[in-house]
């Protein structure tokens, strides 16, 4: 498994040398900056991971720099760690998705535990979306014609109406509909209906 990499962003230099020790200590990766501005203009491994990251930074803020981040369509799992934090700060964070909102000093094991569970988050939002794209391609890889059983067929009808819908006879339909189940790899019908939920499949 390629091992994820937890990137701290603080302006404390002391800090961030404590941090990436901890992190380091339980075989993780760890990438450090000093400011938002140096994080958002480096190159990241596109691998499983999580920001740790200081609420108060010189120039943008770690709040601008969340922000920033989920205007971007950037699923980076946030950890907020803070000197200086106060409720509506901490639920400004959380309500735009941030995993753990934690006041310095903080244990070692509270730090240790969120970004486990962030990486956890992330991994899963990563196999959700290469899951999603495989699935679109397989629908991409269906005709014109087969899409539109594909979708009647989600929508319940028997072989016998989606002839009548599309014009068609009962055995033709029942050739695309073979088509589909291959190509969409789905073992059944319920199978089928579950991948055409996810894809929010509504081609008539």
């Amino acid at each position: 498994m390629i091992t994820p990499v937890v990137y701290v962003v603080d302006d404390d230099v002391s800090i961030r040398e404590a941090l990436e020790n901890l992190l380091r200590s339980v075989g993780l990766k760890v990438e450090t900056f000093g400011t938002a501005r140096d994080f958002l203009s480096s190159q990241r491994p596109d691998v499983a991971g999580c920001l740790v990251l200081d609420v108060r930074l010189p120039n943008m803020s770690g709040l601008e720099l969340q922000r920033q981040l989920v205007d971007a369509d950037v699923g980076l799992p946030i950890i907020f760690i803070t000197g200086h934090g106060d409720i509506p700060m901490s639920v400004r964070a959380m309500k735009a998705g941030a995993v753990e909102f934690l006041t310095k000093p903080f244990r070692d094991q509270d730090l240790l535990d969120a970004v486990q569970q962030a990486i956890e988050r992330d991994r899963a939002a990563r196999e959700h979306r290469a899951h999603l794209a495989e699935l679109h391609n397989r629908c991409a890889s269906l005709s014109p014609r087969e899409q539109e059983v594909m979708a009647l067929v989600v929508r319940g009808l028997l072989n016998k109406q989606i002839a009548a819908e599309l014009g068609t006879t009962e055995a033709t339909v029942k050739l695309h509909r073979g088509r589909v189940m291959h190509k969409m790899q789905a073992d059944s019908l319920a199978d089928l209906i579950r991948m055409a939920e996810r894809l929010s499949y509504t081609k008539v």
